[in-house]
């Protein structure tokens, strides 16, 4: 009897050093950005934490990166660090956007509702994109996936203003037009793995509720590229496509062919 308690204890003293063998080798990949929901906000002011980005936190905040750099006497590269406090709001005495400039608007419009009688691309009888809203965008812009639009654009309470895409789960998403991939990761809450890229003429395209990300920060990509793989959401494949110029949300339908 005793022999077999010596032997039962000798195992259970082996499994418990395997596992914690095993905890303490277990890591997390450097790509990962969650399960964080961001930084806190006190005071009107951010806390960055690991894996945010300038132009992350401007884009989670409705903001041009450039104007919140400034507020912040950033400086390109726009390096931040985890525990540096940032301030979402101008600065006493700080000069006011021109008349001519983009301003941000509250977004307090009811959210959209997706239908039965889903939108779907522009035909080929349209007009096509609206150039006169184009400024000096990239160039002609691409589909970055080929599929029907399922909820149009629209403000939402949530903050994710762009246009959503049904296709097949691991589709290619590609980019919408040449830039650099300013952010790549999950840390935005509400849109899974999401590639940031900024364009010429001071655009950025966001791209959602990816499976897999096959681009990374710093990178640049040409348009048509493929970035990353579609994912789902709420049960169904799709991508969350946006479009900001200046930091405003605007219609990708209004731009893309």
């Amino acid at each position: 009897m005793t022999a077999r308690y010596r032997r039962l204890s000798g195992m259970w003293i082996l499994a418990l050093v395997f596992l914690a063998g095993c905890a303490g080798d277990t890591y997390a990949p450097v790509s990962d950005r969650s399960p964080r929901a961001g930084g806190e906000i006190r005071n009107g002011s951010y806390e960055v934490v690991r894996g945010d980005t300038l132009y992350s936190i401007a884009f989670r905040f409705g903001l041009d990166h450039r104007t919140l750099a400034r507020w912040n006497g950033i400086d390109s590269p726009y390096t931040i660090y985890p525990g540096q406090t940032l301030r979402l709001s101008a600065p006493a005495g700080a000069s006011r956007p021109s008349a001519s400039s983009p301003t941000r608007t509250a977004r307090t419009t009811s959210p959209s509702r997706e239908t039965g009688t889903s939108p779907r691309r522009q035909s080929p009888q349209s007009s096509g994109p609206d150039r006169s809203v184009s400024g000096s965008s990239p160039g002609n812009w691409a589909w970055p996936v080929d599929g029907e639009v399922i909820k149009a654009f629209a403000p939402d309470p949530d903050g994710k203003q762009g246009i959503n895409i049904a296709g097949d789960e691991g589709t290619p998403v590609k980019a919408a037009a040449a830039g650099r991939v300013v952010y790549s990761g999950s840390g935005l809450v509400g849109y899974g793995n999401l590639v940031i890229i900024k364009h010429s003429g001071d655009y950025l395209t966001a791209y959602g509720y990816n499976r897999e990300l096959l681009v990374r920060e710093g990178e640049e990509v040409r348009q048509g590229q493929a970035i990353a793989r579609m994912g789902t959401s709420a049960g169904r494949p799709m991508l969350h496509f946006e479009l900001r110029r200046d930091g405003n949300p605007v219609d990708p339908q209004r731009y893309l062919p």
